[in-house]
């Protein structure tokens, strides 16, 4: 078989994205380009490697094999630019991030700094859900992610750099709004609006609730915290999200955070790479930013707790 690298380069990417059309945006090809591509490839080997039902594509079990087969390929690319980019000191090249729903809110700021130290790295940003970006970490896909307490079932380098407070919030006319020191047990009388189960931040407010006896009355599950947000501001219930996940709609007094016992619920962001991972010299070079920098750039969720302290 004659297999070029550029060909599963690009069914890796399609594989990845699930779709010709991400993929020829994330190559800087055209979609055409791409799926001629892919049609050679699928030629020279003489079986089908996606199958399209309705506007989706899918692996098939050539695909399937192909695609580990690209994935090792490339990781092994990947591990001899960073090797040659480290002899010759270079302090400039790809990033692979990935963040969990809630990371969004900071992560960009972060990169913004970051590519403003260090012009003409070219980043790779994606924002999942924790599910699947621990299948991501698994397959050994990003450079790192960005997520809430990592599991102890992978082998998992993980460094803690910031503080992620979970806080109740309201709407501003809510009769808890603006009240002091509000017990557990009043909100007991309230409906709640929650993350999806699974989810890092609905993993942290069952463990909280659970070790004070108690169980909140969960009306509805969002999968994404726009929906609880705007689920909360419709006045459907009381919400518990991240702080960070706030900032306009605390600054356009949209929302009210309540004094709740026990809140903000302080968690933390953690830093993740799989164990033994090569990092390249960019990487490397985000890796130490985030761990000494993140704090001194992303300092709205401090500053509100300590303006509402005062």
């Amino acid at each position: 078989m004659k297999i070029t690298f550029r060909q599963l380069r690009l069914m890796e990417s399609v594989a990845r994205n699930g779709s010709y059309t991400r993929a020829s945006e994330e190559l800087h090809l055209t979609q055409p380009a791409v799926s001629t591509q892919i049609k050679q490839l699928e030629e020279e080997v003489g079986l089908p490697l996606f199958e399209q039902l309705g506007k989706k594509i899918f692996l098939t079990e050539a695909g399937k094999e192909m695609y580990e087969f690209s994935r090792g390929i490339a990781q092994q690319v990947q591990d001899i630019e960073a090797v040659f980019d480290d002899l010759k000191g270079v302090r400039r090249g790809n990033l692979s991030l990935t963040v969990t729903s809630t990371g969004k809110y900071f992560a960009p700021y972060l990169l913004a700094e970051f590519v403003k130290r260090h012009p003409g790295t070219q980043v790779h940003l994606e924002v999942t859900n924790r599910e699947d970006l621990l299948v991501q970490l698994q397959e050994n896909i990003p450079n790192m992610a960005i997520m809430g307490r990592p599991p102890n079932s992978l082998e998992l380098i993980s460094r803690e750099f910031m503080d992620n407070p979970l806080v109740v919030f309201s709407r501003p006319d809510h009769p808890l709004a603006g009240v002091k020191n509000i017990p557990i047990s009043r909100l007991m009388e309230y409906n709640f609006i929650l993350r999806e189960r699974g989810s890092g931040t609905r993993n942290a407010v069952e463990s909280f609730f659970k070790h004070h006896h108690s169980k909140l009355n969960t009306s509805m599950e969002m999968s994404r915290n726009e929906a609880v947000k705007h689920s909360v501001m419709a006045g459907l219930g009381l919400g518990i999200i991240s702080l960070q996940a706030l900032e306009f709609e605390l600054a356009l007094n949209r929302v009210a955070i309540l004094d709740v016992e026990g809140f903000p619920l302080m968690k933390k962001w953690y830093l993740v790479y799989r164990a033994g991972k090569r990092m390249s010299p960019i990487a490397q070079e985000f890796h130490d930013f985030v761990l000494y920098s993140a704090k001194s750039i992303i300092q709205k969720p401090a500053e509100f707790l300590k303006q509402n302290a005062d």
